[in-house]
Order: C-alpha cells, then sequence, then structure tokens
C-alpha cells in the first residue's frame, strides 16, 4: 500500500491503539479463501486491521462484496494472530483509509511494542 499523507496516516495509527484498547476487538477482512494480504510499498506483504466495525464495513464496501467484516478479540490477536504473521514475515497494516485504503503498516514487533505501550496507559476519555 502506498503511504497515506503522514498527519492522517498518523492519527489512524494512533485511533487504531486507543480504539482496541478501549473495545477489546479487533476487525479484519475475509472471503472464501481467508485473510487477503496486499503488498506494501516496499513490497513486502501486509495484513490489514482496523479498529472498529464501522471503519472495516468501509473497506468491504471498497474491495467488494465478496469480503466480509470479521471480529476477534484484542487478547487473541495479540498472543496468537499477531505471532502467526510475524512467523510467515508478514507486515500488519493500521486502519487504512481514504477511497485507495492507504496507511501505515508496521511489523508484529513494532505492533506488539505499541500495544504494550497503550496497554499501559490510563483511560481514554476522549
Amino acid at each position: 500500500m502506498e503511504d497515506a499523507p503522514l498527519s492522517t496516516s498518523g492519527a489512524q495509527a494512533a485511533a487504531f491503539f486507543r480504539e482496541v484498547v478501549k473495545r477489546g476487538v479487533v476487525w479484519w477482512v475475509r472471503d472464501d479463501e481467508g485473510g487477503p494480504t496486499w503488498p506494501s510499498s516496499s513490497g513486502e506483504q501486509v495484513v490489514p486491521y482496523w479498529s472498529s466495525e464501522a471503519r472495516v464495513n468501509r473497506a468491504v464496501a471498497i474491495w467488494g462484496t465478496q469480503f466480509r467484516a470479521m471480529s476477534m478479540p484484542l487478547r487473541r490477536w495479540q498472543e496468537v494472530e499477531l505471532p502467526d504473521l510475524a512467523a510467515e514475515g508478514l507486515r500488519v497494516g493500521i486502519n487504512w483509509s481514504g477511497q485507495r485504503l492507504t496507511g501505515w503498516d508496521f511489523t508484529v514487533e513494532e505492533v506488539l511494542n505499541r500495544l504494550a505501550h497503550a496497554l499501559s496507559e490510563p483511560p481514554y476519555d476522549g
């Protein structure tokens, strides 16, 4: 995926970690073949995730009806899914947005570090 403007992507990434910690749920898309990957601007494969049902439904609307929104508990994502992605050498897309669904992607290690930081912060009242 191409990088979206820094301010938009940065705001989306910050919102992702804040929202998944608050709600305890992570969202992604899948079709009959499973969860798709997309190439990053550097050519690495990325699995995108979103922090809310509304956000993932926008992705489904753009990518097509063959996809459906799925959710999982944050703890499962953290303890099972992310290690599986790391083992497969995949990166993690965070709250991709806009008509072309662009945004930041991170290594699993970066996501786990950001998530640990978000989990240690006081609740966001925002």
